[in-house]
């Protein structure tokens, strides 16, 4: 039989007890390499996904996802008008946070430009899209909303019709998807005493003008709702998203559309850029950097358990030279039960993960890349590890096995 399989049995519960102290290494490690990959998921999925080739946004802003943009709705109609350009829509994206049994609810709203946008190209778990313009929402399974609840946000209650499944921010909340008009309802939901010391405060200063002195009239519609007044604009959005029409020069609309003095232009590939490059740079880099740390903790660790285990073999491997085995064999005994380590604690890293990465607050990605690259640097830490080892070993002089 194999020695280093030999020795394992001889001396199993120990070996299985630093297996499993490994694993659990591993399994941070594998699982901080996860939380960094679904970090860039989650801040690139929505612009991959919701399939805008261009976005208008904000004269001198970077985007709805970078920072604050307003836009008025009419620049949808403006923008259809560019030849190149096969369908426009609104973009209303904003962040609420509310308490649902006793816990802060914290959640990303995203408007669909309804009926023009239903949300066909979310991928729905449980339910349906939305059937009408009003009080209907689509609820990514993060948040916990289960089908059908009835959840009020604002002055009005909206039924979760739909689930959708890793859908979320590049700040890890859970997507909220209702109709434009909603998510507007929503945004500028203001206290009905708030709306009413707006209006006296629009009287008193009607009838302090001289318009409001000459035309009386101007007094009662100063009193009334907002949408009466031709003077103050309609709600604003946060962007238009814009899809160039097949053989189209993409290139000349971002040219015409850029030279408007009111917005900027950017592609998809800019915003993703954008958000991998501004919004979630420092915590990538950080991930990044954790990841690095613990991948050279780990290798550290592992050579000074294969160390020990070492200088605990070292009567057995003089007995070894003192009865002629060569070098070759006292290597390979090392090499061999580090790789096997090492293989059995990558192997249980990974299954343990599956069963605890689900509970993670933030999403845990493994890829098949991720993990191949991750097993070769397992690989490589067990043989560099075994050489602390090696080289103890191979200095131990036979006439030690005489001496007790």
């Amino acid at each position: 039989m194999n020695l280093s399989l030999r020795d394992v049995r001889h001396h199993f519960g120990r070996f299985i007890l630093t297996t499993v102290g490994v694993s659990m290494l591993l399994m941070i490690v594998m699982g901080m390499g996860g939380i960094y990959r679904g970090l860039t998921t989650e801040a690139i999925q929505l612009v991959q996904t919701v399939g805008a080739d261009i976005w208008v946004v904000q004269r001198g802003t970077r985007g709805p996802f970078a920072e604050i943009s307003r836009v008025p709705e009419n620049l949808v109609d403006r923008v259809a008008a560019v030849p190149g350009i096969t369908q426009t829509r609104k973009f209303v994206y904003h962040t609420i946070q509310r308490q649902r049994e006793g816990k802060p609810l914290r959640a990303s709203v995203l408007g669909l430009d309804w009926p023009t946008d239903r949300g066909q190209w979310l991928s729905l778990v449980a339910g349906r899209l939305p059937a009408q313009n009003h009080f209907e929402m689509i609820a990514d399974q993060s948040l916990g909303l289960p089908l059908g609840e009835r959840m009020r946000l604002g002055k009005d209650t909206y039924a979760v019709v739909g689930l959708t499944n890793g859908m979320s921010d590049p700040s890890g909340n859970g997507f909220l998807f209702l109709t434009v008009a909603d998510a507007q309802a929503i945004q500028f939901d203001q206290p009905g005493e708030a709306i009413r010391l707006e209006r006296q405060a629009r009287r008193a200063r009607a009838g302090r003008n001289d318009v409001g002195k000459t035309q009386p009239t101007m007094l009662e519609h100063a009193s009334g709702p907002s949408a009466q007044l031709a003077a103050i604009p309609s709600s604003q959005i946060s962007a238009v998203m814009v899809r160039v029409s097949p053989g189209a020069d993409q290139r000349a609309v971002m040219k015409t559309l850029g030279g408007w003095a009111d917005v900027s232009v950017f592609t998809r590939e800019d915003e993703t850029r954008m958000l991998l490059m501004g919004v979630v740079e420092r915590s990538r880099r950080q991930l990044g950097l954790f990841r690095v740390l613990l991948t050279t903790v780990s290798g550290i660790i592992m050579a000074l358990i294969l160390y020990t285990m070492t200088m605990d073999k070292l009567h057995d491997i003089a007995l070894l030279k003192l009865i002629g085995a060569p070098n070759r064999v006292i290597i390979g005994l090392i090499l061999q039960q580090a790789i096997l380590l090492g293989a059995l604690g990558y192997g249980m890293a990974y299954l343990l993960g599956q069963k605890v990465y689900p509970y993670f607050p933030r999403r845990v990605i493994l890829t098949t890349d991720d993990l191949m690259m991750l097993a070769g640097v397992v690989l490589g830490i067990s043989v560099l590890a075994s050489l602390l080892g090696i080289w103890k070993a191979l200095r131990v002089h036979p006439n030690t096995a005489l001496m007790g």
